[in-house]
């Protein structure tokens, strides 16, 4: 695990245990009664073949710093949603993303979109709290879990009616991925050791993973001839944060992205 992945997760781990204090998991459950329903994750990205959008609502990151100053979350979100976005990723993460898991709420009761719960995810906890709030997908990143946790929170999504979004970066980490025979994967093609980013690391990767696997493409998409590059190599989905959050006008970047003429 890199440097940055171990001292977020380390800090996770301390929000963790407050938020069990604060909200007891029994009380969580309970609110599980009253949790919209879950929206089909996978099913929105495959209706959007050949190349379906995760669209990203992010303010802030560790390595790009403050993304965007002027941020108005549900305003973004249905942005994503008029332009064709197949599904919308939220980051909850507070310290060093400034997201919340009310941002979460927010978004998911004002478009019809799945919607994932990005986050440093390592106790089921956390995945109950995700559904409580409308999730319909939570991302678990294979760097950060070994095999027995991965496993854990993998069925506990799965039971909640949830989907999960596994994650990885190091091609090591993908035999203990697909033991689980996941429908969906993601790879970041960022490097969290040298924060640089390598669209080629996802194509490589591609030819390693099942063809019934839907794949996604995370980090370092920028341009339509990024995606035409991903979307030739049988790459299905991609997970777009910071290009879309940079951009003056976030509606006509989505345009640019999935090949949508909006007028």
């Amino acid at each position: 695990m890199s440097d940055i992945l171990q001292q977020i997760c380390d800090h996770k781990r301390t929000e963790i245990d407050a938020a069990k204090c604060a909200v007891p998991v029994s009380d969580l459950q309970s609110q599980l009664t009253s949790a919209p329903t879950v929206r089909d994750f996978v099913g929105s990205l495959r209706d959007k073949h050949p190349m379906g959008l995760i669209a990203e609502v992010k303010k802030a990151s560790p390595s790009a710093g403050l993304i965007r100053a002027d941020f108005d979350p549900v305003a973004i979100a249905e942005t994503y949603a008029a332009h064709g976005a197949a599904c919308v990723s939220v980051l909850t993460d507070e310290k060093y993303f400034q997201g919340s898991l009310e941002y979460l709420k927010q978004i998911r009761a004002s478009i019809d979109l799945p919607v994932l719960r990005k986050d440093f995810i390592l106790d089921p906890y956390q995945v109950i709290e995700a559904r409580a709030a409308g999730a319909d997908c939570v991302l678990l990143i294979a760097e950060c879990l070994d095999d027995a946790e991965l496993a854990d929170l993998y069925a506990q999504a799965t039971e909640l009616g949830m989907a999960a979004l596994i994650e990885i970066y190091e091609p090591s980490n993908l035999d203990r991925v697909l033991r689980l025979d996941p429908p969906l994967v993601g790879v970041n093609n960022r490097n969290l050791k040298t924060m640089t980013t390598d669209l080629s690391h996802c194509i490589e990767l591609r030819k390693e993973i099942p063809a019934d696997v839907l794949m996604v493409g995370e980090s370092g998409i920028h341009t339509r001839e990024d995606v035409d590059r991903l979307q030739n190599a049988g790459i299905h989905a991609i997970l777009v944060g910071e290009t879309l959050m940079k951009s003056q006008d976030i509606g006509a970047k989505v345009d640019e992205l999935t090949g949508n003429n909006h007028q």
